[in-house]
């Protein structure tokens, strides 16, 4: 009887054993979350009284030796009793003007038993319900939009090479977006899960080369065509060479690339390369292939928006050459091309630039047509005396507009109206937004307003201001939008220089219609969906603009 009780009781501290064992992934990502919840959230350290970017660098060796989840709780219930007692001011009123957005909200993992002791997860609960309440320390909400931007952070005197200055940057960034990246909720993968497979490519990264290229990957995570990421040419050996460019540019359809523009008159001609041209390979690789293989590494809140940004990997490199291959009359030809500078590949651009631009005028059948890309406040009024007996202006938004919301609709609308409603982070709860009153525009009792067709022109190329503009045409009587889907990325960005090796931004605000209706990576919806054909652009035809006018005639 006594080996039979020995035996049981063996086993059983052996699966109690095993089960407090801990992974050096889940330490880190537990860490990571605990370091930015306090951030946030802890009173001495939300209010900038300690160096919490150095307290991190100096519990991180202590975290690596830790062997079980008790010894691993212990060493963070000890970092946190050391930070002092926290004054107990629970409940906290929900000021009556606030209504909140809880669908980026998760604190969920302060009860993870898997990862915490009970005692761990009961510090952590009542930092959170006495939370601090003063102006943020290393956040704050940028000017009357509140869209977040970081302050007195100073990462860029660390040492990449090493593993916990890395592990410094990755923390301090998923926790910037964990807590006040407003569409977090609507991303493809879960950002605990983001941290967690990326993590051990952040710790085994052999150098600062191989930390940039995992950081870049993460901010592709965040689904939000807003996202760009550059790195400074110290700290990247390809941009201390001479970047070169293809002479035209291009659009994938149906999986090929079709030029759409020569941007160099000479030196695409003298390759033989016009519009129209379909390329199906670039250096040995199908567009499809190309398309697939960049998914980690373009920005993009939708696949037209992906679409769009993919092809600059094509466009420009760092080699002397290209080899591209064509589909001309059902037969396939190579080439190897020749790349240039800027300045050579893009002459036709510089040439514009002294030419006078389209921004507004009369086309056939009573029709007008507005440019929004190149028309200003100061035209608007020229622009209203000359079209407004029109039967129908066509805004063409497949571009980014200049401010010229407000005078337009204005004009546009019968009286004033609301046109979109946004959320806000709420800093005195981390990680929650508030739902905040919304813009309008119009005239009340506009009895001069604009009587004929409005007509939207949107594309992949409608981002931001292009969409929050269409948004308020929309408000307009007889508004029609014609195209396809937009970027999917409304709302002011929020830059990220914190480390000055590299830039990166993302969308800070959440646009949303009156109604609640949401735009991120959906974008602005058209009425009439219309795409450019390869055979329409080979024929010189703008389809989307056709198709506008074809619907002002026969309201169909």
């Amino acid at each position: 009887m006594k080996k039979i009780t020995f035996f049981f009781l063996l086993v059983f501290s052996q699966i109690t054993f095993s089960h407090s064992k801990i992974t050096e992934t889940e330490k880190l990502a537990a860490t990571c979350k605990v370091w930015g919840f306090l951030k946030y959230y802890h009173p001495k350290v939300a209010n900038g009284e300690v160096n919490w970017d150095k307290q991190l660098l100096d519990i991180l060796p202590k975290i690596d030796k830790a062997q079980t989840k008790e010894e691993f709780s212990l060493i963070l219930e000890n970092w946190i009793d050391d930070l002092g007692p926290i004054k107990e001011i629970a409940p906290i009123a929900v000021p009556k003007d606030v209504e909140y957005f809880d669908k980026n909200f998760d604190l969920s993992w302060i009860n993870s038993s898997k990862t915490f002791s009970k005692r761990l997860s009961k510090k952590l609960k009542f930092i959170e319900e006495n939370r601090f309440q003063g102006e943020q320390y290393y956040v704050a909400g940028f000017d009357h939009v509140e869209n977040v931007f970081v302050r007195n952070e100073n990462l860029d005197n660390l040492n990449y090479n090493e593993k916990n200055p890395r592990l410094v940057a990755l923390f301090m960034y998923w926790n910037l977006i964990e807590y006040f990246f407003p569409y977090k909720y609507v991303m493809d993968t879960k950002w605990d899960k983001s941290l967690e497979e990326l993590l051990p490519y952040f710790v085994a990264a052999k150098d600062e080369e191989v930390f940039y290229n995992t950081m870049e990957k993460l901010t592709v995570r965040l689904n939000d065509s807003h996202v760009t990421f550059f790195r400074y040419p110290k700290q990247d050996a390809d941009l201390n060479k001479e970047r070169h460019y293809l002479p035209f540019k291009a659009k994938i359809i149906d999986e090929k690339l079709i030029v759409t523009e020569i941007l160099a008159d000479s030196l695409a001609e003298a390759d033989g390369i016009k519009i129209g041209d379909v390329i199906t390979k670039v250096n040995d690789k199908t567009i499809s292939e190309i398309i697939s293989e960049n998914r980690a590494l373009v920005s993009a809140s939708n696949e037209g928006s992906y679409l769009k940004n993919v092809i600059k990997r094509i466009e420009m490199g760092y080699t002397d050459s290209i080899t591209l291959e064509f589909l001309k009359e059902d037969k396939y030809t190579s080439k190897t091309m020749k790349w240039y500078n800027y300045h050579d590949s893009h002459r036709n651009e510089f040439k514009k630039s002294t030419v006078k631009k389209v921004r507004f005028k009369m086309i056939d059948n009573n029709i007008g047509y507005v440019n929004m890309g190149n028309l200003k406040p100061f035209h608007i009024s020229t622009m209203i005396e000359q079209l407004k007996s029109a039967k129908a202006i066509v805004f063409d938004m497949r571009n980014y507009p200049n401010g010229t919301f407000r005078e337009i609709s204005d004009f546009l609308n019968t009286n004033e109206k609301e046109f979109a409603i946004y959320i806000r982070p709420y800093y005195t709860y981390p990680g929650k937004y508030k739902w905040d009153e919304g813009t309008k525009s119009g005239i009340e009792n506009n009895k001069d307003y604009y009587k004929g067709k409005v007509i939207v022109l949107l594309n992949e190329e409608s981002i931001s201001q292009s969409e929050w503009t269409a948004m308020c045409f929309q408000t307009a009587p007889n508004t029609t939008i014609i195209g396809s889907q937009t970027a999917g990325a409304d709302g002011n960005v929020s830059d990220f220089d914190t480390i000055k090796a590299f830039y990166s931004r993302f969308t800070g605000l959440g646009v949303f219609y009156p109604n609640r209706r949401e735009t991120q990576r959906i974008g602005i919806v058209p009425d009439i969906e219309v795409k450019p054909t390869i055979k329409g652009i080979q024929e010189g035809k703008d389809e989307v603009l056709d198709r506008a006018l074809a619907f002002i005639e026969t309201g169909k």
